[in-house]
């Protein structure tokens, strides 16, 4: 049986992937510079090509939001946990469809660069003050976001190597985080959207043909899949039936039901999918996007499920918890059992690749809220030059991978997975709740929008740092401490309500100062512009 530290790929996969991988790099790189903005005009930096089909944008979309924890950590858990792993990519999915249905045409009609302008636009007192805790949620998702991301590319690492040694992983975290620095300061929007395209085109071919081989192994037969993953998860047939994992008690089952509502609901407000929104010129356009952004996610969440059961059928659920107790190594020892070392390098490249291209999806967003938001409009009061300010988002994007790398480095066998349910629960309750009353409630007022968001993200940060996920449990940041008050890992439960709760009370509470007329009439060219797109600059 193969260990952790033993690494779980020979030699030769090592180096294949190491070939591949500087390849795709090579190549991306060159493909970022081609196609970079050729004039100091923001809106190619923030939005890139705006008149790209329905399939490209979808393609886009689907490569900003789908990480290396979907084809890892997805798959892991599907492999440990069988029935709630699928109830959990299934949540995935169906996170599609609120952006769909509730967020992207009012947003793109109402929104230019970012959302401090659609805040801007609705808001007629305390703009900027909302424009800076707006930059401020932002900063923590994405920050948060791009740590998981150079974690998770040391987690990687290990699975070739071994435990990295201190150098190794120093050498690993600078390299991935220049190359992201590069995409996203040279390449802007442009060069970001060219890197999910292609991270994208690869992920789901790599996935649907590794998911055709394990239908293939059990002659295309989805019973025998199943009946096999089962005798060898060690469970029987629990391991199909749901409570393995979240439906040990009470407390699990509100844990996952925590986890869930995030990820539903903290999608419709990640920074870096709100910008993708922001970008096809027609609606149209962005309605044929997400519904293929939504079969795409659909087909990749598909396949990564048919992984996960076929890594515990054919590699067995003791060896993958005995080889990683998270289950990432899952689909690496299902590759290498179905196509050996060639089939193990072209996924741990692909694993590689859908890193860097996340990555770089949310250096820009970051760069271009504290540049536009932050600079632009608080800072300098909306007078800087489009020159100005695109340098300013330049510097932005090498600041915040500077920072990343630091924070990944000290967060070293941080899980990765936690640190992203953290950034969805941040977006999902202080972001989200803003958005939604900016676009369909009337009344919202200024002080409402700043309670929203500065409450929810302290009251998710809060609830994050007394729970297990800190303190009490071996699995936790400081296992010897016990100051967990809150039992819940996921602090959705409770931070989403907070964060609409006190939108609701930040809004009723200046209303007793009165409302100004001028609030009205905002809302009213507000409304026009968000239902119908029929006011001056909505570029339609």
């Amino acid at each position: 049986m193969v260990t952790v530290s033993e690494g779980i790929v020979d030699r030769f996969s090592l180096n294949l992937t190491f070939v591949l991988f500087l390849s795709v790099v090579v190549v991306t790189l060159f493909m970022a510079l081609l196609t970079a903005p050729q004039r100091d005009e923001i809106s190619e930096f923030y939005l890139g090509n705006r008149t790209m089909s329905p399939l490209r944008n979808g393609l886009a979309m689907c490569g900003d939001y789908l990480s290396a924890a979907t084809l890892l950590g997805s798959t892991g858990l599907v492999a440990l946990t069988g029935y709630d792993g699928l109830l959990y990519l299934g949540g995935t999915v169906v996170a599609w469809m609120m952006v769909l249905l509730l967020v992207a045409e009012p947003l793109r009609r109402a929104g230019k660069y970012t959302l401090g302008d659609t805040l801007a636009l609705r808001l007629t007192r305390l703009q900027r003050p909302a424009r800076l805790a707006l930059s401020v949620c932002t900063l923590a998702i994405t920050t948060l976001y791009l740590v998981a991301q150079l974690v998770g590319s040391m987690a990687l690492l290990t699975q070739f190597t071994g435990e990295p040694s201190a150098a190794t992983r120093t050498l690993c975290v600078i390299v991935i985080g220049t190359i992201v620095i590069v995409y996203a300061a040279i390449g802007g929007a442009p060069g970001a959207t060219v890197i999910q395209i292609i991270k994208a085109v690869m992920l789901i071919a790599g996935v649907t043909v590794t998911a055709i081989m394990v239908l293939h192994h059990y002659d295309w037969n989805p019973g025998a899949l199943l009946s096999a993953a089962a005798n060898h998860s060690g469970t029987g047939t629990q391991f199909l039936e749901p409570g393995l994992r979240y439906g040990v008690s009470t407390t699990s089952k509100l844990d996952f039901f925590s986890l869930e509502l995030a990820i539903v609901l903290g999608l419709a407000a990640l920074p870096h999918v709100l910008m993708r929104l922001l970008a096809p010129r027609k609606v149209d356009v962005l309605r044929s996007s997400l519904v293929w952004a939504v079969g795409l996610v659909g087909l990749v969440c598909l396949a990564a499920g048919i992984l996960g059961l076929g890594a515990t059928a054919v590699v067995g659920r003791e060896t993958i918890a005995e080889t990683d107790h998270k289950g990432d190594s899952a689909v690496l020892l299902l590759a290498n059992a179905l196509g050996g070392g060639i089939l193990t390098a072209l996924l741990s490249c692909l694993a590689f690749v859908t890193l860097l291209a996340v990555a770089a999806g949310l250096t820009l967003a970051a760069a271009s809220s504290l540049a536009h938001d932050l600079y632009g409009e608080v800072i300098r009061k909306g007078r800087a030059s489009e020159t100005e300010e695109l340098m300013v988002a330049r510097l932005s994007a090498a600041v915040i991978g500077v920072l990343a790398m630091m924070l990944a480095l000290i967060s070293w066998g941080a899980n990765t997975a936690t640190l992203a349910f953290l950034a969805f629960a941040i977006a999902a309750s202080a972001i989200l709740p803003t958005i939604m009353y900016t676009l369909f409630w009337r009344r919202f007022t200024g002080e409402g929008a700043l309670l929203s968001l500065w409450g929810g993200l302290v009251c998710s940060v809060l609830l994050v740092l007394f729970s297990p996920v800190v303190s009490s449990t071996s699995a936790s940041f400081y296992p010897d401490a016990d100051f967990a008050w809150f039992p819940l890992q996921n602090p959705g439960i409770v931070s989403i309500p907070a964060g609409f709760f006190l939108g609701w009370l930040g809004t009723v509470l200046s209303e007793r100062q009165g409302r100004a007329p001028q609030e009205d009439a905002a809302y009213e060219e507000f409304e026009v512009r968000m239902l119908v797109g029929a006011n001056e600059g909505t570029n339609e």
